[in-house]
């Protein structure tokens, strides 16, 4: 084994010049004693690559040839599904199970029962934690780490720039509201979103557009944002949210594909729209089982905030059932008629005086160069886009007639488990009480929920979480429905009771600070404040609020704002065919 791995070796180094791209990143030779240090350095191997395709023009053909053209070594794998294949595991599980069942004797059913009430009251225990080590809540940093981040104008739109070391890497982010868009062309913003970068612009074909993007940007995308106001739960804003990044010196040429995006995309395709609306349906139904707990949140959340009615128009079950309407649609002819008109709402340059700002965030070595070099790129593509029109901040959206209501929705879906989810109304970031729920959330998921949900219940997992007001809970994967909901009201009881420690106050605060705390990309610093307005001082003053919560500051928000009769809340329930549930009339069945 040295031997060969010295003449692999050996054959390396008298071939590095001429060796292929993959070859040079070829990172099994780390397994052979190769310097892992010399796969890291990316622009060297790039130089030689570049070098490469200078000294032979046909240098990628010719391997394009000789790896795949040219290669016998190859194989051939054909998957076709089965239809009924939901049926026939059901099936054999059950003729699995009544098949051990049988086999069982008398004896080994009385094994099988003594040895569950032994796990049922071992699962019941407080374990004893204090062996293991630990930090302390005296550890965590008293103050916040500030981010830095400078504003100017370009175009008369206000720009903040955020100094990181992004090593010659532009991050460019971009707000346009969606104020003005007509209630009737809602449901069409997150499909317009996933089409509006991959149909062609300008002068460019969709294959074109698509080439060119992976030639100068490091991706473009357009998503919906929906951001909570931070004082006030009746106040949001509602935008799409441009994104895209590039190489210092490709700046220009992506601030080019962005003004042809925005005055020119193609809507004529109708194929390519069919292409990437049955690709937009499929990923949305797949999701539902990969991540059905995040649609049942968003559905609870519904009928609770503004914010959540909209959340649940662009990304929850109301969103899959139009998407999958969209995909069986035999002419899509009238989509593609649509799809202009919201251009023209969110698109538009009459309607960008709505945008809210520009991030971006720019290499910390060349800041002052770069920070008048984007001013000067930005103004001009601006003034392309819009002349020389005035542009203002966006106008957040507020809902003064809105009426919080409780709805209980169930889901049948065709997939053997649960995912259940309850939230509860409570108050916005800024509020006295929003740290103490905070805590409240970790405290209860870790010395309360993980047990009666994942432990006893046989869940994946479950918990619940505080944000945008709302007092979160989940459970996924989860074989069971109305016994996890009374697991949730009896973990409110179990925190309204004080059936706590000053030991769990405080792992449940260190839980907290990890998340607060957590390393941040230096692509997506300043995101908070640029999307939510949320600056470092409220931050601090979160944080401050978030030391100071005691036992009975839990004990009071729990009965205050999760107590039966005091609780505004919402139920979302996505799972097999349940007829208890069907037979409940509190409860509305999709």
């Amino acid at each position: 084994m040295y031997h060969f791995k010295s003449k692999v070796l050996e054959y390396r180094d008298k071939t590095t010049k001429n060796v292929s791209l993959s070859q040079c990143f070829w990172t099994s030779c780390w397994n052979h004693d190769g310097d892992p240090v010399q796969l890291l350095k990316i622009s060297d191997r790039v130089t030689q690559f570049r070098q490469a395709l200078k000294d032979n023009p046909r240098f990628l053909q010719e391997k394009v040839v000789h790896y795949f053209k040219d290669n016998t070594h190859r194989l051939t794998l054909s998957m076709s599904p089965d239809e009924a294949y939901l049926e026939k595991q059901v099936k054999a599980e059950e003729e699995k199970l009544q098949k051990n069942i049988q086999a069982l004797s008398e004896s080994d059913k009385k094994d099988i029962y003594e040895k569950g009430l032994e796990l049922l009251s071992i699962q019941s225990k407080t374990q004893d934690a204090s062996c293991l080590p630990a930090l302390k809540v005296s550890d965590i940093e008293p103050t916040i780490a500030v981010t830095r981040v400078e504003t100017g104008t370009a175009g008369g739109v206000p720009v903040q720039y955020c100094e990181q070391p992004t090593n010659g890497m532009v991050y460019f982010r971009a707000m346009c509201s969606l104020n003005s868009l007509p209630e009737d062309l809602r449901l069409y913003v997150p499909l317009f979103c996933s089409v509006i970068t991959k149909m062609g612009c300008g002068g460019l074909d969709y294959r074109q557009q698509d080439q060119q993007m992976e030639l100068k940007t490091g991706g473009m995308s357009i998503s919906t944002s929906v951001n909570p106001d931070y004082s006030n739960m009746d106040m949001y804003e509602q935008g799409v949210l441009l994104s895209s990044s590039c190489l210092e010196r490709n700046l220009p040429d992506m601030f080019h594909l962005w003004s042809d995006i925005f005055n020119s995309p193609h809507f004529d395709d109708e194929e390519r729209l069919r292409v990437l609306v049955m690709m937009s349906a499929q990923e949305l139904a797949n999701g539902i089982s990969n991540s059905g707990h995040m649609y049942a949140m968003t559905r609870a959340a519904r009928n609770l905030t503004p914010t959540g009615e909209l959340q649940e128009t662009f990304g929850g079950m109301e969103q899959v059932k139009f998407m999958k309407r969209v995909a069986e649609m035999p002419d899509l002819t009238q989509v593609l008629r649509t799809l202009p008109r919201i251009k023209r709402h969110i698109l538009n340059p009459l309607n960008m005086r709505w945008v809210k700002s520009l991030h971006v965030t720019v290499t910390y070595q060349r800041l002052r160069f770069y920070y008048d070099f984007s001013l000067l790129t930005l103004r001009k593509v601006f003034y392309n886009f819009f002349g020389q029109m005035c542009v203002y901040l966006i106008i957040p959206t507020q809902e003064p007639n809105f009426k919080p209501c409780q709805m209980k929705t169930f889901f049948p879906m065709p997939f053997p488990i649960n995912f259940v989810s309850e939230c509860i109304r409570t108050v916005p970031f800024t509020h006295e009480d929003c740290a103490s729920l905070n805590i409240l959330a970790r405290m209860m998921t870790a010395k309360y929920l993980h047990g009666e949900i994942r432990e006893k219940g046989g869940a994946y997992g479950g918990g619940a979480r505080m944000g945008g007001g709302l007092f979160t809970f989940y459970s996924y994967r989860d074989p069971n429905t109305v016994q996890t909901l009374s697991a949730f009201r009896k973990g409110v009881d179990w925190a309204i009771s004080g059936q706590f420690t000053q030991q769990d106050i405080n792992e449940a605060k260190l839980s907290v600070f990890s998340a607060v705390d957590s390393p941040v990309a230096p692509s997506d610093k300043g995101m908070g404040r640029f999307l939510s307005g949320i600056t470092d001082e409220l931050k601090q003053a979160h944080r401050e609020r978030l030391f100071a919560v005691t036992d009975k500051s839990i004990v009071d928000v729990a009965g205050r704002y999760l107590g039966i009769g005091q609780r505004t809340c919402g139920v979302a329930i996505l799972g097999p065919e349940n007829d208890t549930i069907k037979k409940d009339p509190s409860w509305v069945v999709k």
